[in-house]
């Protein structure tokens, strides 16, 4: 099986949907000899600054002389980048073996990704793997290990409402699965549910590390980052990192891939008050009218856009949203129309709401530049 057949193996695996739950995974990294067994994790939980987060440490892991595997999604740029050790994506020949070897398996696309990242990591000798949970916490593919190095929780939220809970509180209760018995756990400010953190850790017998609010997402994101590296005793400070489709500029336009409303504030901390041009997409399960309630009201013209994925809302059911908040709304169908129309505006440009219209409208510009 070479790179292209592997890659279209492994998507393909989307039909399945997502399948919250251990069992499949179980077995399979069971047939790979429990890799996952083998290595120092970090493992990371939250609803918003996850990406961000765990680049932050595994970078300065790096420049700290460790060899630190990275797993984190969804891609951007390529679909390897999702498994990366000391910033070197996963080659396409590795991916191809492990996929050739594992693949034929009960198992969906992200718990078949997370078995190969597991493997790879061992199968290389990482001093730590920097690992980002999927969705939730403990059932999330990712969260299939016996202990753990540290436990992170950033920022939590209301997201994935139909899976984790329609309260800040049970969504809260699914990301604390990830704390382990006898473990440690490092948490980001989160006033609205720490206890629920506390609790967990009582009961787990294990020691929590409270992050102090330093008043924006950003900074507590990089406190968050420095008390895992003092936890796991690396000399070094954490840095912001860049990170595809996180307030990212490319020709002169921002992209965005935050999807709920406590995104959407992070996002606004960036933004000018007013003049904006935007390219909006989200998917059908998030709080539209939430986000669109922090970011339309800056928005001169807003031009909605179902994003290329089955969970994508219409452009008209956005458009809808958003025409609550800015009276200059179009619904356009075509990804790439909606970027040419943006292209003509002046002022501030911006494309946001979902990884995936980021993913579609980078790569398009970047072909175009």
């Amino acid at each position: 099986m070479n790179y292209t057949e592997a890659l279209s193996f492994i998507i393909s695996k989307q039909r399945l949907g997502i399948k919250p739950g251990l069992s499949r995974i179980e077995k399979l990294l069971e047939k790979m000899g429990n890799p996952q067994n083998n290595l120092r994790i970090v493992h990371i939980a939250g609803t918003n600054g996850k990406g961000s987060v765990a680049n932050s440490i595994s970078d300065a892991l790096v420049r700290s002389g460790m060899k630190a595997g990275l797993f984190t999604s969804p891609w951007i740029t390529d679909y390897r980048e999702q498994i990366q050790i000391n910033n070197r994506f996963i080659s396409e020949r590795t991916l191809a073996k492990y996929v050739s070897l594992f693949g034929d398996c009960d198992a969906t696309e992200f718990e078949l990704l997370t078995a190969i990242m597991y493997k790879y990591f061992d199968d290389e000798h990482v001093d730590y793997a920097v690992v980002e949970c999927g969705m939730g916490g403990d059932e999330d593919s990712t969260n299939a290990v016996e202990k753990t190095a540290v436990s992170v929780i950033t920022s939590v939220s209301l997201d994935h409402v139909s899976f984790l809970g329609d309260t800040i509180e049970k969504i809260a209760a699914h990301k604390a699965g990830i704390i382990k018995k006898n473990g440690t756990c490092v948490l980001y400010p989160n006033p609205l549910c720490s206890k629920v953190f506390e609790k967990r850790c009582k009961e787990m017998n294990a020691r929590l590390v409270k992050v102090p609010d330093a008043g924006n997402f950003q900074n507590n994101n990089i406190l968050t980052a420095n008390a895992v590296l003092k936890e796991i005793g690396i000399d070094a400070s954490a840095e912001i990192s860049h990170i595809p489709a996180r307030q990212e500029m490319i020709n002169g336009i921002m992209l965005d891939g935050a999807h709920n409303t406590d995104g959407a504030y992070a996002l606004k901390t960036r933004l000018p008050d007013n003049g904006i041009s935007a390219v909006i997409g989200m998917m059908e399960d998030k709080d539209i009218d939430g986000y669109m309630s922090v970011i339309a009201p800056l928005c001169d013209r807003i031009i909605t856009v179902r994003p290329s994925h089955p969970r994508a809302a219409s452009s008209e059911r956005l458009a809808a949203a958003a025409k609550k908040y800015c009276k200059n709304v179009l619904a356009e169908e075509s990804i790439s129309r909606a970027l040419a129309v943006l292209n003509a505006r002046k002022g501030f440009k911006l494309v946001c709401g979902s990884f995936y219209l980021a993913r579609d409208i980078r790569k398009m510009m970047l072909e175009l530049s």
